[in-house]
């Protein structure tokens, strides 16, 4: 009998549901906070704005197993969402996808994605992708599922063979990996909405996508609105990119009012770039540790 209480289970019942599933992309505590703030049940953790956040370079595979799961961890912590974690090739063959997969469970993930490109991996949407055989990405996905303890908790498997090895190829491979037991499926960087219309009526199982918001001079992928892909037959979509690249955006602005400040030699105060004081810590639920304080206060009158 499934449990109403998994994760894992509360995820796909809105993967399966009528209305398309959004789920913005995470990197840290305060994009957490902020999606879970706006309504959304669902967060996408991106493993390119961990990168980008937490190492300070691009994602092309210089970030390892511990630092990805550790950072999943803490985002876990401090809040709700259901989340979907990027752990990228599985950091090996298919026994390191096995205990990579009880990891990203443990830390209470909702779902984990595995891709089928051959390592050091890359961001879907950079040129040099090569993929490992289809055979050993089915592999991958029976240890996966076989690792798992909730039986509701969902293998997301990724393909990155549209751009090398064509459109059909993604197909199959997406069908070889849901017929090896993934629960959703992802074709990375496909080329128009006719690719995306084909992918999702040739698949057999729910199909999700990624609309790369904020790379615009880079993306492969057109941005189709949300109601749109639902009538294509998509069941979920994340934006990945929005919230990293409006956060580098925002420090841009932040760094340029910090150099007018020094230039004029006097503070300069930007409530048109930052958040108070008092509605920062809202967002990270001051209120709720003040209430620890209070509780477990010690009167020593």
């Amino acid at each position: 009998m499934a449990d109403s209480n998994s994760k894992g289970r509360r995820l796909k019942d809105l993967i399966e549901a009528p209305d398309i599933l959004i789920s913005p992309g995470l990197f840290d505590g305060y994009s957490a906070r902020l999606v879970e703030s706006r309504g959304f049940k669902s967060g996408a953790i991106s493993g390119a704005g961990l990168s980008e956040c937490h190492l300070g370079y691009p994602d092309r595979g210089l970030m390892g197993f511990e630092e990805n799961l550790s950072n999943c961890r803490a985002i876990a912590d401090c809040c709700d969402l259901l989340l979907h974690a990027d752990a990228d090739t599985g950091y090996g063959n298919a026994v390191n996808v096995y205990f990579v997969t009880q990891a990203f469970e443990k830390a209470g993930m909702a779902a984990v994605m595995f891709e089928d490109q051959t390592w050091p991996k890359r961001c879907g949407h950079m040129v040099g992708k090569s993929v490992i055989e289809a055979e050993e990405m089915v592999e991958k996905i029976h240890a996966a599922c076989d690792a798992k303890k909730d039986p509701d908790f969902i293998i997301k498997a990724r393909t990155d063979s549209r751009g090398p090895l064509g459109l059909d190829e993604a197909i199959k491979r997406l069908n070889m990996y849901a017929e090896a037991g993934a629960d959703l499926l992802f074709a990375d960087a496909l080329l128009s909405e006719e690719d995306i219309s084909t992918v999702a009526a040739n698949v057999d199982k729910p199909l999700t996508v990624n609309m790369g918001l904020g790379i615009r001079a880079r993306t492969t992928t057109p941005l189709v609105p949300p109601k749109r892909l639902e009538e294509m037959g998509v069941a979920a979509v994340s934006y990945p990119r929005l919230l990293t690249t409006s956060a580098m955006r925002g420090m841009i602005n932040g760094m340029d009012a910090f150099d007018e400040m020094v230039k004029a030699n006097e503070p300069i105060d930007r409530p048109d770039l930052c958040v108070n004081f008092e509605e920062l810590n809202d967002m990270l639920d001051v209120k709720f540790l003040d209430e620890l304080e209070e509780k477990y206060a010690v009167d020593v009158n």
